[in-house]
């Protein structure tokens, strides 16, 4: 109780937090009460005016939270559960202290000196359970939970956007987001470090357009990025047999995770998932991947630039018209196509979704590389059909395609030599 009310007279002071009409305005002067530097080991959303009841908007106490962990030069803000989620509805500026934004929250940036880094964690209270429908069946022992209409149940710290972002179809611009870093997207970043644990972030989706206008998450800006158990996806199910609407093609350049732009170092994601973006996952270098989950994306896993080797060991894939492939253009604002694209994938397990609804999420190619950009191994099994000899490629002259259980038929032929031979002998 102490705690809470020193830390209300400081965002009531506008010390550290600004004012709701006035978030613009980020106090860094560090006047922190030491008090509470010294007391708190993370702090919670609630401490500053959070509600999380899914009808009052949390977007600008989620943002004096943010500000006030960057103002203290690093910490861990908490997300509390709450069963209806924190709403998210106040529109992203173009612009913060005349830095790009055009995201709804934004880790700040303090560029001005390079040196000064930052380390931010953004927590929710415990891992998201991954996975929501990804597909529509009209018959069958799926049809009565795929019939059903748009709602989604809430079972994770989620933050869940109702604001439409204008639609964007310019390939090169910097896309809407839910939340992104804000700085330079090459040497120095915007950001030293930022960790995201255990949330789920949700972007409006319009019923009558069937495509989301806004990505889920811009961390281009960051040096180093690590995202543990979250998921990035859509705040309604991808379609509604009842109502006969299912996702679109997505004139609008959208992406569930963007991850650092190149030069950057140390990336981990580890049980992160997305849904229903354009591009699922936006990769450069360094990454080390330990579960990936992508479903309902127009291209599943796009590489712009790994000239360090990026190792994702096991991804499932559901339903993405392509799973993996590499970036061919500039694309928002900052990344570039790349001839030294070098991943190694050591377990992709996908689902077709031949036959199935959306009709824009059936996989045409398990790998779409015409320019041969991509160098490395993959190594994969068809979950859906089992084991089917499914593994459409466009070009990727430099990868290496490696069915799972190839080594069984190898290690068969084997064995029937040796007994061959060991017959001989005897």
């Amino acid at each position: 109780m102490r705690f809470f009310l020193m830390l209300t007279v400081i965002v009531l002071g506008g010390c550290l937090c600004t004012t709701p009409n006035n978030m613009e305005k980020i106090n860094m002067t560090k006047e922190v009460n030491q008090n509470i530097e010294q007391n708190k080991m993370y702090y919670s959303i609630k401490d500053f005016g959070a509600v999380g009841d899914g009808i009052t908007d949390d977007t600008d106490a989620i943002q004096a939270g943010i500000n006030f962990v960057y103002a203290k030069g690093s910490g861990t803000l908490f997300f509390p559960y709450t069963k209806n989620g924190y709403r998210i509805a106040k529109p992203a500026p173009e612009q913060i202290d005349g830095k790009p934004c055009r995201s709804q929250l934004y880790i700040p940036s303090f560029t001005e000196n390079p040196m000064e880094s930052r380390n931010i964690c953004l927590e929710g209270e415990m891992p998201v359970a991954q996975g929501h429908r990804y597909q529509l069946v009209m018959g069958g022992r799926w049809a009565s939970t795929n019939a059903a209409g748009f709602p989604m149940a809430i079972a994770n710290v989620c933050l869940i956007s109702n604001w439409e972002a204008p639609e964007e179809p310019d390939r090169n611009a910097r896309p809407w987001a839910l939340i992104s870093v804000l700085g330079g997207h090459k040497l120095p970043f915007g950001l030293a470090n930022l960790t995201v644990k255990n949330l789920e972030f949700r972007v409006f989706l319009n019923t009558d357009k069937m495509y989301p206008t806004s990505s889920a998450a811009n961390f281009m800006s960051t040096s180093r990025l690590i995202i543990e158990h979250s998921y990035f996806g859509l705040d309604k199910n991808i379609g509604c047999v009842n109502s006969n609407k299912e996702l679109l093609a997505n004139p609008c350049y959208t992406a569930g995770v963007i991850t650092s732009a190149d030069q950057n170092d140390h990336q981990r994601l580890d049980s992160v998932g997305v849904q229903g973006f354009r591009y699922g996952f936006v990769l450069g270098e360094h990454i080390g991947a330990n579960y990936l989950y992508v479903h309902n994306c127009e291209e599943g896993i796009v590489f712009h630039d790994s000239s360090h080797l990026s190792v994702l060991n096991y991804v499932v894939a559901q339903h993405n018209r392509i799973i993996v492939s590499a970036l061919r253009e500039p694309t928002f604002a900052g990344l570039y196509p790349s001839k030294n694209i070098y991943v190694q994938i050591n377990g992709l397990n996908y689902e077709t979704g031949t036959n199935t609804r959306p009709v824009v999420c059936q996989t045409q190619f398990v790998v779409f590389d015409p320019d041969n950009r991509i160098t490395g191994q993959i190594t994969y099994h068809s979950g859906w059909p089992v084991s089917a000899n499914n593994f459409s490629i466009t070009g990727g002259k430099r990868i290496r395609a490696v069915k799972f259980g190839d080594w069984i038929e190898n290690l068969t032929d084997v064995n029937a030599e040796k007994s061959t031979v060991t017959g001989n002998s005897n």
